[in-house]
């Protein structure tokens, strides 16, 4: 299938969800994250849900990373340059939605991107071979251009993966692992 109606067709997936399954299911995720051997970094960047987009509550994985004394980082977003600011997430931090519902950090301690060492990344579809499709802007392809190499990208999703997106370009980053409730691919 194509991005386009891989967008289409996980939007939809996703409005069907429950509020219940959407919390058993993102607690799944969380969980599932607790096998895989990325616990020794120390900067760990964490979307934070778009709740009318019904993506995955990451509540569950700040709690895991406020347990284990990780340093969290989050973004701010600039729809003029499809750039994102990273700051480091406190107790002070002051979060507020952006007009497309994002929440984000007012201000804050600035992070530069090649600190972070592990992403977690919110997508809507992704295919065996761990390309991912988010919802078209590319801020998370840019994002990870600004990165190291060795930085650790962990796509969450509900769903199983696509056998392949036909329409892959040459800006697309692959991702290193994807997490589902049930699965780590």
């Amino acid at each position: 299938m194509k991005k386009k109606d891989l967008r289409i067709k996980y939007k939809k997936l996703r409005q069907q969800l429950t509020k219940e399954e959407i919390e058993d299911k993102s607690l799944a995720i969380a969980n599932q994250l607790l096998k895989l051997d990325i616990w020794n970094y120390t900067y760990y960047h964490l979307f934070l849900p778009i709740v009318e987009l019904q993506e995955v509550n990451t509540e569950y994985i700040l709690q895991i990373l406020a347990g284990k004394d990780k340093e969290v980082v989050i973004s701010k977003s600039n729809f003029d340059t499809i750039t994102m600011t990273h700051y480091l997430l406190t107790e002070n931090t002051k979060i507020k939605k952006n007009n497309y519902n994002i929440p984000e950090p007012v201000d804050g301690i600035e992070v530069p991107s090649k600190k972070i060492e592990i992403i977690f990344v919110p997508l809507l579809a992704y295919d065996t071979e761990k390309n991912r499709v988010g919802y078209g802007k590319g801020f998370y392809d840019s994002f990870f251009m600004e990165c190291n190499k060795e930085t650790v990208k962990i796509g969450l999703s509900f769903y199983d993966p696509e056998y392949k997106i036909e329409d892959i370009g040459i800006n697309d980053v692959k991702l290193d692992h994807i997490i589902t409730p049930t699965s780590i691919y």
